[in-house]
């Protein structure tokens, strides 16, 4: 069963459908294989509100990417990882007892491990000179607090390690915040994100940054995703279960299939640190409660498409937005919206790997499946 027709099926519980959206396709995307089926649905930016920046450091692969949430924005998380490296997700436990008027400004996702968690700072930056020109002199009267959390990947093992995103990248990026296309594969936080690592990095293979959307029917409604991903596990193609990126056999030419060389008992020591984070929105009303609820079940889609996922020494986080700028109004299932935004991501999560290039010792998408 497709994204589209389990949709339609959870969206009739409140009489709307869901229909395909017209295809699109960023400049920078590569060829799939003959298997692959490439989504072509879009960027997070379809969501009205949102616009998307990348800071790419030229020194060694590594940078950061900002979601901007216009006017603010109800999130929820989900912190499936062992080992995450994050800012202000407990501010977004409905738990904690902060209401659904707590809004977040933006997210920070960046490289450069936890020392990339400074990105975040200069995001707050840049929202604070806005706001001071936007209201002159009485803003000196009028404090405000900008929310902005952060995720970040471990790619320090890339390069110059003390190299890494700092605020000035966080304000860089937030000056390149656009609407419309999204830059994929090495741009911004998915810079220096490689997949396949659990035999080492020598096995490896290139990972990065992936976006995608989907309109859904007649309703309005818009769910889009983006993700940097820099697993530990393989990424497997959802629609035909083949591996397409991830652990390369000793000679280079095909894949080692991690989960089969776990079962044969190779790869059960620790590994090296990884993590796959991403942002998924939408336009549809929700609370804070339910917007967590979204995250927990996008993360679903990082199931369908990595194996292993959510190991010790993955740091995998989700947040789920809803911006105030939202045009769509009425009551829908959590379920459906949820069950759509891990379809979403895990497209997004397709994207970031077909779209990403090589880099020296490390292959990417195209060098195994297209040369």
């Amino acid at each position: 069963m497709n994204r589209r027709t389990f949709a339609t099926n959870l969206l009739s519980m409140v009489g709307v459908s869901a229909v395909s959206s017209p295809a699109r396709q960023t400049t920078n995307s590569v060829p799939p294989s003959d298997e692959l089926r490439l989504p072509q649905d879009g960027w997070i930016t379809d969501v009205e509100g949102i616009k998307v920046g990348h800071f790419t450091d030229p020194r060694r692969p590594t940078g950061c990417t900002v979601v901007l949430c216009e006017g603010g924005a109800t999130c929820g998380v989900d912190v499936r990882g062992g080992w995450p490296g994050t800012r202000l997700t407990d501010a977004l436990d409905p738990v904690k007892g902060a209401s659904d008027t707590i809004f977040v400004d933006a997210i920070a996702l960046s490289g450069g491990s936890n020392y990339g968690l400074a990105t975040a700072s200069g995001v707050e930056q840049y929202l604070r000179e806005q706001y001071v020109r936007k209201l002159g002199s009485s803003a000196k009267d009028k404090p405000i607090a900008f929310a902005v959390p952060a995720a970040i990947i471990y790619d320090i093992e890339l390069g110059d390690w003390t190299i890494v995103p700092t605020a000035e990248s966080g304000y860089k990026a937030c000056l390149a915040a656009k609407s419309g296309p999204v830059p994929e594969g090495n741009y911004g936080v998915g810079t220096g994100a490689t997949v396949g690592k659990i035999f080492s990095m020598k096995q490896a293979m290139k990972g990065g940054v992936g976006t995608s959307s989907t309109r859904v029917g007649d309703t309005g409604v818009v769910v889009g995703a983006i993700v940097a991903v820099n697993a530990l596990g393989d990424v497997i193609d959802p629609h035909t279960g083949k591996i397409i990126a991830g652990a390369r056999s000793e000679d280079g030419r095909g894949f080692a299939n991690e989960m089969a060389e776990l079962r044969r008992g190779h790869g059960i020591r620790p590994s090296e640190w990884n993590t796959t984070i991403a942002v998924v929105a939408t336009n549809a009303y929700f609370t804070k409660t339910e917007m967590n609820k979204i995250a927990q079940m996008a993360s679903a889609g990082l199931a369908r498409t990595i194996n292993p996922v959510f190991t010790t020494w993955d740091g995998d986080t989700i947040f789920a937005v809803l911006t105030r700028a939202s045009s769509v109004k009425m009551k829908l299932e959590v379920a459906a919206i949820g069950a759509i935004a891990a379809e979403v991501l895990s497209d997004a999560i397709v994207r970031a790997v077909v779209n990403a290039k090589g880099i020296p010792g490390v292959p990417c998408y195209a060098d195994i499946h297209i040369s």
